[in-house]
């Protein structure tokens, strides 16, 4: 771990977040790689990853987000739970304003949400999925930033820990683009390329996020708690939701709190 630090730090918080975010969208792309295998995994199977990740999200929220913001906030001499609480309110609202806006369908939903549009069916499902990706993105991104600074809030191990911890969890989510993309038409390959294309978001979000943090240090706690917002808002409106839709609510719990545990461990042990 220390040589991959050590190698790590010799590259400015953008490239950084770059390598980071590169490998989550890796991530989604062996994801949609499941497309391929010949027997592709059961409904049960798929509910269960997607609870995993939303309890992936939910934990790096906490414990990579919202307390290394809170604790800033403290070193800073400022309320140590107004940024965390205005920077959370903040990246909630956003993801509403691009759900509202931008067309886009739920896995496993058949009516399109936002406005109405004659997008193809593929499009709107890609369109969903990538709008996920932005914040894990960001939060990759803010999170090598926030190491880059020095503050002790934050280190680059802690970054690294994150960006593993959303990796692992853009594993399902990588299928569960690709095959309801199978399902309404499309070959495999495309598939594939559509479900990996959704991730492509990531490493642009993840620079946007260093280079933001970077250029405004008095902005950290709130850009953290932001980028812990949006992702919250992503678990509630639409991973949980969808894991739960499929009849498999125990598999999906357990999932869920398989997820959360595994990314408190790895915040805990690496961070």
């Amino acid at each position: 771990m220390s040589a991959i630090l050590d190698w790590i730090q010799q590259y400015p918080p953008a490239i950084q977040a770059l390598f980071g975010t590169l490998f989550t969208w890796f991530m989604t792309a062996v994801g949609a790689a499941a497309i391929f295998l010949s027997r592709q995994p059961s409904r049960k199977f798929q509910d269960g990853m997607l609870g995993f990740a939303a309890g992936v999200m939910i934990a790096a929220s906490c414990w990579s987000l919202l307390i290394p913001s809170i604790e800033l906030s403290a070193h800073l001499g400022q309320w140590s739970w107004f940024p965390a609480a205005v920077g959370f309110l903040l990246g909630g609202a956003f993801l509403r304003l691009v759900d509202i806006i931008l067309p886009h369908l739920h896995v496993h939903a058949d009516v399109p949400e936002g406005r109405t549009s004659h997008w193809k069916r593929s499009i709107l499902l890609v369109t969903a999925i990538t709008l996920h990706n932005i914040p894990e993105g960001m939060a990759v991104g803010v999170a090598f930033g926030a190491a880059a600074i020095g503050d002790s809030a934050y280190s680059v191990s802690g970054a690294i820990a994150l960006a593993l911890g959303i990796g692992i969890q853009n594993l399902p989510e990588g299928l569960a683009v690709a095959m309801p993309l199978q399902r309404s038409g499309l070959s495999r390959f495309k598939g594939f390329m559509y479900g990996q294309f959704s991730g492509m978001v990531e490493p642009l979000a993840g620079v946007l996020g260093a280079f933001a943090v970077v250029a405004a240090r008095p902005l950290l706690p709130y850009t953290l708690a932001f980028a812990a917002g949006a992702m919250i808002f992503v678990v509630v409106e639409d991973a949980i939701p969808e894991a739960q839709s499929g009849g498999h609510n125990d598999t999906a719990t357990l999932g869920a709190m398989l997820g959360f545990t595994l990314m408190m461990i790895l915040d805990v042990a690496l961070g």
